[in-house]
């Protein structure tokens, strides 16, 4: 049985008028898995502090920013380099 259109829904205008007997479920799906995607949820708590995605961004710069810096993988210097160095 089909719900009753509401008088919101009624004074639509007909370009708004979306006919999903020609939507696809799942379009994107699997292009999501392999690129992933650039949205993010927050914990409720979290967001009441972050009224927006520039407050976020600032955030977790000041986090990167706050790490120790990762030293690169070096090769082990030989023998000879360490008596020169040394």
């Amino acid at each position: 049985m089909k719900a009753k259109r509401s008088n919101e829904l009624a004074q639509m205008r007909a370009e708004y008028d979306l006919d999903y007997s020609k939507a696809e479920r799942g379009k994107y799906y699997k292009r999501l898995l392999k690129r992933g995607s650039n949205v993010v949820v927050l914990d409720r708590d979290i967001a009441r502090e972050f009224p927006d995605s520039a407050s976020v961004n600032k955030a977790l710069r000041s986090v990167l920013k706050s790490k120790r810096p990762r030293r690169s993988p070096t090769r082990p210097m030989r023998t000879r380099e360490k008596a020169r160095a040394g």
